[in-house]
């Protein structure tokens, strides 16, 4: 067994695999980026070394400095993670000529499975049922093969996955467009602009098994995973089993994963995904290949609580030559589980990512969190916008499902947006608890789990006790010092005046013996976080000298949402828009964001360049009639 490892990788996967190490005695080094010099996993670490600035093609993405590193440390063997080098065949040639091991399978493995077109068709070769598409070498004339495989059709990046590079055409107008943006995402998340084509299911269920295989022939299957909650293509809520699975089926996609990874000699842990058409129930013949994985997933803790197996310990014991010591009859489900993904984004907004401190951060106790980061911590458009995972783990999915909400709910987060009511909401959904899902049901119930919902009476009148609690005296110091309105008469009805979301909310004041489960907490910029029942509400004190009521204020402007790189500009000054119009295209955290015109309108200046890189709340259009 080695005796010291180098993850090359940062946040929670850092930490998680560190925490398998720590008990199994082996001693653990962190690399980091300038970015995250005082970040959780550098902490946790043993030894730690600096790889470059913040932007991960001069850091995390760099294979000399990571080797360099290893060796300055005397780590034997280096574990990817997922994401960065994870599934970088050149990074797994260079350590083997560094004689360092690679915790992951073959170069050729990876390579073999790295691009999706190769995947597919060697799958078709070893028999095993792919998706109706193309995907093929040729890169010409695709919209002249999507309509020969017939609309809808999904366009996908060969060579990775995330949802980066996927985009879904209903109609060969549409195509070309976007053709193009699909390209340009690949291109920037991959370096590499191919795609293939698929046709689209119309009920997709995403259905994924974990495979296992050691250096002497042994390959089995860990059961399987439904990823199908998912938005933009990116798994959110991740579960084990898949509801609705039967035993034979399990048997049969499990048979099918275990032929894919022998057909490239697989080693270590990896992950072939299924699609299901779902349109009348999961059925064997309607389950189809659609990638493998060539990795860790992030949704890898629900099928180790559902098994009681450590894979990170798994994958350590195989990379240093020992056999798996299980069979496939071994591998029975216990239980249910349920993993969700906590992120820094604004669901009523779109999803946009939102970076910042984290001023608050409490999380649960009473089920299995894997964070990356801590309390003070940033969150910063350099990388993922991952807070944790949080699993729960029960007899049942029911009640599995009803631990995690109720976890969801102690939720304590302030200085940036987060999913965190999403979540919670979309547990609760009644679709979701029946398992009626498929990878439409975030877009098909958006409405219900996303809405723009203002803080109730009570949240306000939390706020407003904890202003007035922070701004009087000690109440018994004397009768002169007390900020109860005494009169002769009893006390005056008190009020205070919020903003909130821009819009002027009042509220009148409890008396101090009042009782509220509201957190509220003040911010560094002055406004008020009220935290309650895993929802955040950001309240900001009205100032009775100025007009704060800011119903609408923006809509002369469009502004940035976030730092990111301006990669497109569809206006120019003078021209006439329609709302919903595209203006601007921004590249944040390797995904592109449209911003639209929001009403009828004329663009009267564009302040946005392409190329620049911008910061957050940068104005980008102006619209006519705007006061300067």
């Amino acid at each position: 067994m080695f005796q010291k490892i180098l993850i090359a990788n940062r946040g929670e996967i850092a930490c998680r695999i560190m925490r398998t190490a720590r008990v199994m005695g082996i001693g653990t080094v962190a690399v980091y980026s300038d970015a995250d010099a005082d970040s959780a996993h550098v902490a946790a670490a043993d030894d730690a070394v600096r790889i470059g600035p913040a932007p991960a093609r001069e850091s995390y993405l760099r294979v000399d400095a990571i080797l360099a590193a290893a060796k300055a440390t005397g780590a034997e063997a280096i574990h990817p993670g997922y994401g960065f080098l994870s599934e970088n065949a050149d990074f797994a040639d260079a350590c083997a000529v560094a004689g360092i091991v690679f915790i992951g399978p073959p170069a050729d493995a990876i390579r073999a499975m790295g691009l999706k077109d190769r995947a597919k068709a060697l799958m078709e070769k070893a028999g095993v049922p792919v998706v109706p598409g193309y995907h093929g070498a040729d890169q010409t004339g695709l919209k002249g093969k999507a309509g020969k495989i017939g609309y809808p059709v999904l366009i996908k990046a060969a060579a990775g996955g995330g949802g980066k590079g996927m985009r879904r055409v209903d109609v060969a107008e549409d195509f070309e467009a976007a053709l193009e943006s699909a390209q340009r995402e690949a291109k920037s998340a991959f370096g590499d602009d191919r795609v293939l084509i698929e046709k689209y299911v119309s009920q997709p269920r995403h259905v994924e098994v974990q495979v296992f295989a050691d250096q002497h022939g042994h390959v089995l299957h860990l059961l399987e995973r439904d990823c199908s909650l998912q938005r933009r293509h990116q798994k959110v809520i991740e579960e084990a089993p898949a509801p609705g699975m039967t035993e034979a089926m399990r048997a049969q996609i499990g048979a099918i994963a275990v032929k894919a990874a022998q057909a490239v000699g697989y080693v270590g842990a990896g992950t072939v995904e299924f699609i299901a058409d779902a349109s009348k129930g999961l059925r064997p013949d309607r389950i189809w290949f659609m990638e493998m994985n060539t990795r860790l997933q992030v949704e890898h803790p629900v099928t180790e609580a559902v098994t009681g197996i450590d894979l990170v310990e798994w994958q350590l014991r195989v990379a240093s030559g020992e056999a798996l010591f299980k069979r496939q009859n071994d591998i029975r489900p216990k239980g249910h589980a349920v993993e969700v993904r906590l992120y820094a984004e604004d669901p009523p907004s779109g999803f946009l990512p939102s970076t910042g401190t984290l001023e608050r951060l409490v999380l649960p106790d009473s089920v299995r969190v894997d964070a990356g980061v801590r309390e003070g911590d940033a969150v910063t458009a350099f990388y993922d916008p991952m807070i944790a995972k949080v699993i729960a783990h029960d007899a049942t999915r029911a009640g599995a499902i009803a631990k995690l909400a109720g976890a969801l709910t102690k939720v304590e987060i302030a200085g940036l947006r987060t999913n965190n009511a999403f979540l919670v909401r979309t547990l609760r959904h009644p679709d979701f608890i029946s398992g009626d899902i498929d990878t439409g049901f975030i877009p098909r119930h958006i409405e219900e789990l996303a809405p723009q919902t203002p803080p109730s009476d009570d949240v306000l009148a939390a706020a407003a006790r904890y202003v007035l609690g922070k701004t009087s005296a000690d109440t018994d110091a004397d009768p002169w010092s007390n900020a109860d309105s005494f009169r002769l008469a009893g006390p005056a009805r008190q009020v205070m005046d919020f903003v909130v979301d821009g819009k002027h909310r009042r509220v009148a004041i409890p008396a101090p013996s009042a009782k509220f489960t509201t957190q509220v907490l003040r911010l560094a910029n002055g406004d008020l976080a009220a935290m309650d029942k895993g929802e955040t509400f950001v309240l900001h004190l009205h100032d009775p000298l100025h007009d704060v009521d800011t119903e609408g204020e923006g809509a002369d402007r469009i502004l940035a949402p976030m730092p990111g790189k301006i990669i497109q500009v569809h206006v120019q000054a003078g021209q006439a828009v329609r709302r919903g119009d595209p203006l601007v295209i921004l590249e944040a955290m390797k995904m592109e964001h449209t911003l639209s015109a929001p009403r009828d309108t004329t663009v009267e200046t564009v302040d946005a360049v392409l190329g620049d890189q911008i910061t957050e709340g940068a104005v980008l259009v102006r619209f006519a009639g705007e006061a300067p």
